[in-house]
């Protein structure tokens, strides 16, 4: 068996550079990750701000805005919504589990958990959690308030609240 002289196939591959460009997602009528199905963008100027219609998000944006401005003025309604539904989760879930809600905060890093334990008193959730179907936000942070400390104080045998010193 011999082998053919010159260069390795895999050294003859080209990277491909011509991609998409990510900014061309961002269009009327491009689609929107949000709660495990998606929103339709559109742009006008009938609103002065962001309105969501069913699937689909107005944005008060003149059709010639570029991709930039669409991102983010969809983006920040979609942070939004994120922390304004990922609150309202977090006091349910805390209810349920006895407990006071922890505080918010929302995280904005490219890489880590849906829902992170900070300080041991308060929850900090990767916005982009708000993409995901409701069932995943719930069960993401039900988990993370199960893995906070007790808190302090408790009832007293008559189920009053007591302090701790």
């Amino acid at each position: 068996m011999t082998v053919a002289k010159g260069r390795s196939p895999q050294l003859n591959l080209k990277l491909d550079s011509s991609g998409p460009d990510p900014a061309s997602r961002w269009h009327d009528g491009a689609a929107l990750a949000f709660m495990g199905g998606s929103l339709r963008l559109v742009l006008g100027t009938q609103h002065k701000d962001a309105l969501r219609e069913g699937d689909t998000l107005d944005l008060p944006l003149p059709p010639q805005a570029t991709p930039r401005q669409i991102q983010d003025r969809a983006e920040a309604w979609l942070r939004e919504e994120a922390k304004r539904r990922l609150q309202q989760v977090v006091e349910q879930k805390a209810a349920l589990a006895g407990r006071r809600a922890p505080r918010l905060a929302l995280s904005f890093a490219a890489r880590g958990h849906w829902v992170e334990v900070q300080d041991g008193d308060s929850l900090r959730c990767n916005w982009r959690l708000i993409e995901q179907p409701m069932a995943v936000i719930e069960q993401a942070i039900a988990r993370a308030i199960a893995t906070l400390p007790p808190e302090g104080g408790g009832l007293d045998l008559f189920g009053t609240p007591f302090a701790t010193s």
